[in-house]
């Protein structure tokens, strides 16, 4: 079962993670075409920038920061401070773990959460971007399904460190 769980999470980071990355290659394809057209336009030969590119840039960045949240949460990539760690008892440590998992959960929740309301809140009032018109409440959404990923995620590696905990010899590093 635990397996199974892992294999789950991981692929959903993983793919998540691709997906962020992708997004990132369309907007550096689309910045590189826009500052292209704006220079060609400038001498007379083509038709110039991409209107919004700044609208898109913007909420194709904010959805991939999400989008790499569970991976990095699954690798357990996040920034620690291990000042103490080797000279606190090893039941110390995999209880610590337990610990910062549980509080990743409840942030990743909290986050999953709170862009779920300002999405809800942006439709409402049918808030767009400044220049492409674009609902602003599709940046959120866009987002959320990256919050949704890091919440899975963060609740498999609660599963993942308490395992740790109850067995020394449980395997806690990502399946990979």
């Amino acid at each position: 079962m635990y397996v199974m769980l892992s294999r789950i999470a991981g692929g959903v980071a993983r793919l998540l993670a691709l997906a962020g990355g992708a997004l990132l290659v369309v907007i550096v394809v689309l910045t590189v075409v826009s500052i292209t057209g704006r220079a060609l336009f400038s001498a007379g030969i083509c038709c110039g920038p991409i209107r919004g590119i700044y609208d898109y840039t913007e909420i194709a960045v904010g959805a991939a920061i999400f989008a790499f949240l569970p991976w990095c949460q699954y690798m357990n990539s996040h920034a620690a401070v291990d000042l103490f760690k080797s000279a606190l008892p090893d039941v110390l440590n995999r209880f610590l773990n337990v610990l910062i998992d549980i509080g990743m959960l409840v942030l990743a929740a909290l986050i999953a959460h709170r862009l779920w309301l300002g999405l809800l809140d942006k439709q409402r009032f049918g808030e767009t971007t400044l220049i492409a018109q674009i609902p602003v409440w599709i940046g959120y959404a866009a987002c959320l399904v990256g919050a949704v990923g890091f919440v899975l995620v963060a609740a498999f590696c609660v599963i993942r460190s308490a395992r740790g905990l109850i067995w020394k010899n449980a395997r806690t590093e990502p399946l990979t």
